[in-house]
């Protein structure tokens, strides 16, 4: 039996990832991850030895070409990932919320992210799993890493990872959208039109194109940054210090504003931004200027906080296991128990409150009038606990080869063609079909790039920022 361990790890920033070849025999075995961590294992077995031994070969040429290098697995510190260290007490509220129902994880959880379709929760298992409004499961995502959060993009969902990559889970396929330098301790994550903005432990903003690349970074007035916000405007970045706007292209400060506490959360609306606090409330701030409008007083360190449409009403959660709403005046309407945990991530939507918890539940909350006033008077309905059915779950894994990708011989009626390129020392993705502009890169996963390859997608949509992202299935064309 043979052993190659190779490393790449840049200094500064870029990836920070192991490739180990085994070749036993006829049987070849494929370990590669994040440094420090176990990583994802393919094996595969081939006629003769000696076939297998050409096959390992040629698969460690293309990582030394890539930057990899020997090395003795151990010896470098493995990505620092920090997860927040939370407490979560019992509710001093004397009414329960009306949970309709729950659906337990397995692990503390901080993605959330609710859309027309569906409901998505992540874990720190690096479970993401969607489920119906009405609570059943759809699909499993099993992502190698814990998942830091959930956001989106238009109809685009992402994944942060304590890998330091974002998943792009749009598809059965999901893929690496974006590889953060190994340098970034990752807290928060935000994409808006395909540029992504991560706020870390060191209180840094750090701004990554759609072709994951560097654009720029600022240092923070603060630490632990953990709320990231993005618009048309500014980004918005929150830490121990309170929140900063940055202009787009990171060039100037905006604003910055203290707030009443570090910001443990942050939630925005079209004109204004929210910060839930250590010192037991949530703030609103003008994205204009960063003046404070509002201030919603809790009874305990706010752990996240969320909005209904226009800013309506506030919604908060504590670390006591209790949920608040305000009106937009900042007068408290009601608290209620969670029934199980604290919220470390909350949204809103159509008079319902999702919540992700401390003991890694996504709970759906009935927040219509009559429901609430109901609690409040002790009647609530029996939550659902929703079962996972596993046999009648698919899960998907992220695509890690080209060997990964479906092939089909031509390419289906209504979808398109696009073509690995090499262009200035890259590798690019180009659209091949006509009717779109050629010149235009399109995001694409990075580990089934072969220059020279074709492949299927099932449609294209092109972004602001001059360039197309991936709606549907990735096929490679024979």
């Amino acid at each position: 039996m043979s052993t190659t361990y190779l490393e790449l790890s840049q200094d500064g920033g870029g990836a920070h990832k192991f490739y180990e070849v085994t070749v036993q025999g006829q049987v070849v075995s494929i370990r590669y991850g994040r440094i420090g961590a176990a990583g994802q294992t393919t094996t595969s077995t081939f006629p003769t030895a000696e076939k297998a031994q050409a096959a390992a070969a040629k698969k460690i040429g293309e990582k030394v070409r890539k930057g990899y290098a020997p090395a003795v697995q151990g010896q470098r510190a493995p990505r620092a990932v920090s997860r927040r260290q939370v407490t979560s007490a019992p509710s001093t509220a004397r009414a329960v919320a009306p949970v309709l129902w729950r659906f337990r994880t397995g692990s503390s959880a901080f993605g959330i992210h609710i859309d027309d379709e569906r409901c998505w929760v992540g874990n720190q298992s690096g479970d993401v799993y969607t489920l119906a409004h009405g609570g059943d499961v759809l699909a499993h995502y099993q992502l190698p890493d814990g998942v830091k959060c959930l956001v989106a993009d238009d109809f685009w969902i992402y994944a942060g990872c304590d890998d330091g990559r974002v998943y792009d889970l749009s598809s059965k396929l999901p893929f690496a959208a974006y590889d953060i330098a190994a340098d970034v301790d990752i807290f928060w994550l935000d994409i808006h039109e395909g540029v992504l903005n991560v706020a870390d432990r060191d209180g840094r903003l750090t701004v990554i194109d759609h072709e994951d690349e560097h654009q720029w970074a600022r240092g923070g007035r603060g630490q632990h940054a953990w709320m990231v916000r993005a618009d048309d405007r500014a980004v918005y970045h929150g830490h121990s210090g309170g929140v900063t706007a940055h202009s787009p292209d990171g060039r100037t400060e905006l604003w910055h504003t203290p707030t009443r506490g570090g910001v443990l959360f942050g939630w925005q609306e079209d004109d204004a931004v929210y910060a839930g606090t250590v010192q037991r409330v949530v703030q609103r701030l003008s994205k204009a200027t960063g003046a404070v409008e509002t201030t919603y007083r809790c009874d305990s360190t706010v752990y996240s906080c969320a909005t209904s449409p226009g800013g309506r009403f506030v919604f908060a959660g504590d670390a006591s296991s209790s949920v608040y709403c305000f009106d937009r005046d900042g007068t408290r309407l009601w608290k209620l128990g969670t029934g199980g945990g604290s919220a470390l991530s909350m949204q809103y939507r159509d008079e319902r409150l999702y919540l992700v918890t401390t003991d890694g539940s996504l709970v759906c909350v009935d927040a219509s009038e009559a429901a609430i006033t109901a609690a409040q008077q002790g009647s609530v309905p029996v939550a659902r606990d929703v079962k996972l059915a596993a046999a009648s779950v698919p899960t998907y894994a992220p695509v890690t080869a080209a060997a990964s990708v479906a092939a089909v011989d031509a390419a289906p009626a209504g979808s398109v063609v696009v073509e690995c390129v090499q262009e200035g020392g890259r590798t690019r993705i180009h659209v091949v079909s006509e009717g779109y502009e050629p010149s235009w890169n399109v995001q694409f996963p990075r580990a089934i790039r072969e220059p020279g390859a074709r492949y299927v997608v099932d449609a294209l949509h092109a972004a602001s920022g001059g360039f197309y992202r991936v709606r549907g299935d990735i096929r490679r064309l024979l």
